[in-house]
């Protein structure tokens, strides 16, 4: 059974909304890999008792979230957009086996790229893969969207999305709870079905078949009852809109009628459809990509979009005030902010600074040390998405010139050489260059740019509890990598230049590993200490 909350009012984050929804739907499991903007919710979720735990990615963890939903058991699974490029080739099979338990998928993309290496959007994930997707516009619908993205994950047995934005994930709004009500959950058993759940062609064909049906059953039950209100007001300008950018419509256009679509796939085309007829002009308003638009036009609805330089960024008052003027003027420049940089005291800036000396040609990786990219630095080339490093170096060891080669270095730190980094040193080991190859993981023992969030080279669960620990040295040598050094970044400082020198100079290939804890993470460690010594 689902807890019953009192009923409360409180001010809430959409991150903690979601978490607090969680909790009150009796999630069995939350799973995730921390990432901004959606990093919060699992550990809002585990800090409120809920079961909560870190994969090493995103892929791993839809697997397990969707083997729990097998069971019967209410899941929930946390990334950030480009998780979910990670996480598809699950997602695109589990819509044809379909779930027993509730799976809801939150997908909190970046637009504007506030903590990101792209601002894709997610939307097209629910067409491509054939799953439906709610988007909320606060706290408030990230509470209600999330139980009835387990209402309807249950009814039709059917993973869903449940997409957030960065305004909508860390903005703070009043929070009504008990929310949307929320059936008993399914018991947690196991049921064999073999021609469900096994995606053989055989079995796939069929089942492909019954999610363009429940599709179907989902795109008319939105057209009926979707949360999908209607605000009537002027019958000149007509506004349909969804998420965040409802907020800003309500102020730019007050008096603007405004469909606000909250399951913006499968669309409710009719409902869409007889509110374009109501008005004399519609707009769509949308950040992002022009998906709503798009869809409407191939329904032949007579609505207009915005202008392709509104494609780009965050959507505010302002720019939807310009749009729906039909403003295309150049915009005004925003204000320069200070640019990131690596922490005072960090011990990747040594080995930077020693990569930057030697003129290396250096293949870097998602983290805080892709900020050493930055001045005074200026010792990162390529940076493309998690674990790239040591394949783009790889890449570029087997073309270059000889004299180039030798100078290439893939760099990347712990937490993402787990997530997507043994893969590529599996691939260093079968495919070796000529001139070798050179691996440096700098490992401060946290996941630090999102938050100081364990992983699984750390030995601590999400709670910090201690837990099986990967052992990267162990690895390497179990790989047949014999070239291992580790080194401290901050005692050795002047010996780093000789250590990565001699590594280059040598046609074979080497893992040098600069370990020191993260000052904030030993700082967060030693309070978590003293706290729990409390009596």
């Amino acid at each position: 059974m689902s807890q019953k909350p009192d009923a409360i009012r409180q001010l809430a984050s959409g991150n903690e909304a979601v978490a607090l929804a969680a909790l009150h739907a009796a999630v069995k499991l939350g799973a995730g890999y921390p990432g901004t903007p959606s990093t919060e919710i699992l550990e809002v979720f585990a800090a409120q008792g809920g079961p909560a735990q870190w994969a090493p990615n995103e892929k791993v963890a839809l697997e397990v979230g969707l083997g729990a939903a097998f069971a019967g058991a209410r899941a929930l699974v946390t990334m950030k957009h480009v998780g979910l490029n990670v996480a598809s080739d699950p997602l695109f099979t589990a819509a044809y086996t379909g779930v027993t338990g509730g799976l809801v998928i939150v997908s909190a993309d970046d637009p504007g790229m506030a903590s990101s290496q792209n601002e894709q959007d997610n939307r097209h994930y629910a067409l491509a893969a054939g799953v439906p997707m709610f988007e909320p516009a606060d706290s408030q619908e990230a509470y209600d969207f999330t139980l009835r993205a387990i209402e309807l994950s249950e009814r039709w047995r059917i993973p869903v999305l449940l997409r957030m934005t960065t305004r909508v994930c860390h903005s703070t709004t009043v929070l009504q709870t008990p929310g949307h009500p929320v059936p008993p959950a399914p018991p947690v058993v196991f049921v064999r079905d073999i021609p469900g759940r096994v995606m053989i062609p055989a079995y796939a064909r069929p089942a492909h078949r019954r999610l363009r049906t429940k599709l179907e059953e989902i795109a008319a039950w939105n057209d009926k009852e979707g949360p999908n209100p209607i605000i009537d007001r002027d019958g000149e300008l007509g506004i349909i809109t969804s998420n965040v950018t409802y907020q800003h419509v309500r102020e730019a256009a007050p008096g603007a009628s405004v469909l606000k679509l909250g399951l913006t796939y499968p669309l409710p085309i009719e409902t869409m459809r007889g509110f374009v007829a109501s008005v004399r002009r519609c707009v769509v308003l949308e950040e992002g990509d022009p998906f709503l638009y798009q869809a409407a036009r191939a329904a032949s609805l007579e609505v207009s979009g915005k202008p392709e330089m509104y494609r780009f960024g965050e959507l505010d008052v302002e720019r939807v005030r310009r749009i729906v003027a039909g403003d295309t003027s150049p915009e005004p420049l925003p204000t320069a902010g200070k640019p990131p940089e690596l922490c005072p005291g960090c011990p990747h800036r040594n080995v930077f600074e020693a990569l930057r000396g030697l003129g290396c040609i250096v293949a870097g990786d998602i983290g805080c040390y892709t900020l050493g990219v930055l001045p005074p630095f200026s010792a990162m080339d390529t940076c493309v998405c998690m674990g790239a490093a040591i394949g783009v170096g790889l890449g570029l060891r087997h073309t270059l010139p000889l004299e180039q080669a030798r100078r290439v270095v893939s760099v990347i730190g712990d937490s993402t050489f787990v997530h997507s980094g043994i893969t590529g040193l599996v691939e260093m080991i079968y495919n070796p260059p000529p001139t070798g190859h050179v691996l440096i993981i700098l490992d401060n023992g946290t996941t630090a740019m999102t938050g100081l969030q364990e992983h699984p080279g750390t030995g601590r669960r999400l709670n910090h509890e201690p837990t099986g620990k990967v052992d990267f040295e162990a690895l390497a040598h179990a790989l047949g990598i014999k070239n291992v050094r580790v080194f401290d970044p901050v005692v050795e400082s002047d010996a780093i230049s000789g250590i990565v020198q001699a590594a280059l100079a040598k046609d074979e290939l080497s893992l040098l590993i600069g370990r020191r804890p993260c000052l904030l993470a030993a700082g967060a460690s030693k309070a978590r200490g003293k706290a729990d010594a409390k009596p």
